[in-house]
């Protein structure tokens, strides 16, 4: 009984894959530096907003062990720190993304040399 015949993939159509993957991480290079910005600007307006409310609570005379609770809890600080969270998870989603393309594009560079 011989062996199965090897299947080869069509060196045009590895071709075709690299191209469209290469194409998927320079987007992706574009989207995770725009994710990037929006992570950051996200965590600035956040503590910005804290630090104001901090002070006005303090300035309110509240006990200084009671400030950051209470000011976390207020609900425009509470809203900006969920954006934030909300920004940096979109931030690792796109980078685990990236990655997954990347390690496409690796098995295709190996699918590429297993058919020389």
């Amino acid at each position: 009984m011989s062996a199965p015949p090897k299947k080869y993939i069509e060196l045009s159509e590895i071709i075709h894959e690299m191209r469209e993957v290469r194409k998927r991480l320079n987007i992706a290079s574009i989207q995770i530096f725009n994710l990037a910005r929006d992570k950051a600007e996200a965590e600035r307006k956040y503590k910005v907003a804290l630090r104001q409310e901090m002070l006005k609570l303090k300035k309110e005379g509240h006990a200084a062990t009671l400030i950051n609770d209470l000011a976390k809890g207020e609900e425009t600080i509470a809203q900006l720190r969920f954006e934030r969270d909300i920004a940096k998870e979109l931030y690792v989603s796109g980078l685990e993304s990236m990655k997954q393309t990347r390690t496409e594009a690796s098995l295709l560079q190996t699918i590429s040399k297993y058919n020389d």
